[in-house]
């Protein structure tokens, strides 16, 4: 399944949509973000979705990101975190 989203998520134009969700993630973690929320720039696909799967299931540190993670299914975080990892 990852390699099935991925696949649908390079072959779209630069420009596509962003999945649901992922265009507020910028809102905090863009380049200017500080060191108790992390930028998301130059991270891979694969650690975002970690961080987020490890959220959702309420592990790491208390943040409003477990709340967030827990409202969106397994494949949407997947195009989520390959949304935002792109180049």
């Amino acid at each position: 399944m990852l390699a099935t989203t991925l696949t649908l998520l390079l072959t779209l134009p630069a420009q596509a949509a962003a999945p649901p969700g992922a265009a507020t993630c910028s809102g905090c973690h863009g380049p200017r973000a500080d060191a108790a929320i992390p930028s998301l720039a130059g991270r891979s696909t694969e650690s975002i979705l970690a961080a987020l799967l490890a959220y959702r299931r309420g592990e790491g540190s208390p943040t409003v990101m477990d709340r967030i993670a827990r409202g969106f299914s397994e494949p949407e975080l997947r195009a989520i975190a390959a949304w935002v990892a792109r180049p």
